[in-house]
């Protein structure tokens, strides 16, 4: 009876064994996986440092923190370069999908606009919402027209059938960039008169 409950004994330690070491089999390649591209890797928190061309990327599960190893940043962080250790650094926005710093987004998630560094869900006034890039581009706000030039062809004010006049009017720095959209200038086609009054030569274009 001794030697039935010795041999039991030995088959139920032979298992736990046997168990143990599959686990940390297990483990050690899971470990390993998790520790790709790391130059110090801790079992419970992975990555610790990374080679220096790679970024270390940390997250959190809960109460934990576990570190891996990336050539680039996820969407959300942008990459910072340091002498010992590069890093992920999460964009402070959560509409964020890409960023510069932490507080100058490049490009926003959808459903938001991006204007000046910020994500809008919808776009500030003086701007409107451009679906194609995601944007919140300026809004046209110029100042009047000015009165028309006096109708001229080469600096000349007669003497001709057909001429040129302008006008002008005041366009906000930021709309300035919007080119025909806003323009501060316009020109249009004009009859002149033919003969000088007078039979005169043609005289010169005032300035106006």
């Amino acid at each position: 009876m001794q030697w039935i409950i010795f041999m039991l004994l030995l088959f139920i330690s032979s298992m736990e064994m046997l168990t143990q070491n599959r686990w940390k089999k297990q483990a050690s390649a899971g470990l390993l996986e998790n520790c790709t591209g790391c130059v110090l890797c801790s079992e419970d928190n992975g990555c610790i440092t990374c080679h220096h061309r790679l970024f270390l990327l940390i997250w959190r599960d809960g109460i934990r923190q576990y570190g891996m190893c990336v050539h680039t940043c996820p969407p959300g962080y942008f990459g910072v370069r340091g002498l010992e250790v590069n890093r992920c650094t999460k964009c402070r926005s959560p509409s964020c999908e890409s960023c510069f710093s932490r507080d100058f987004c490049m490009k926003c998630k959808d459903k938001f606009y991006l204007h000046k560094g910020q994500c809008f869900r919808q776009c500030p006034p003086s701007t409107a919402a451009q679906p194609s890039t995601r944007e919140c581009q300026e809004t046209c706000v110029p100042g009047p027209w000015s009165q028309w030039s006096a109708c001229t062809h080469e600096g000349r004010t007669c003497g001709c059938k057909w001429g040129v006049e302008t006008r002008v009017r005041e366009v906000p720095g930021a709309a300035q960039e919007e080119g025909a959209a806003c323009p501060a200038l316009e020109t249009r086609r004009c009859r002149m008169r033919k003969h000088c009054p007078g039979g005169e030569h043609a005289l010169p274009a005032t300035p106006g």
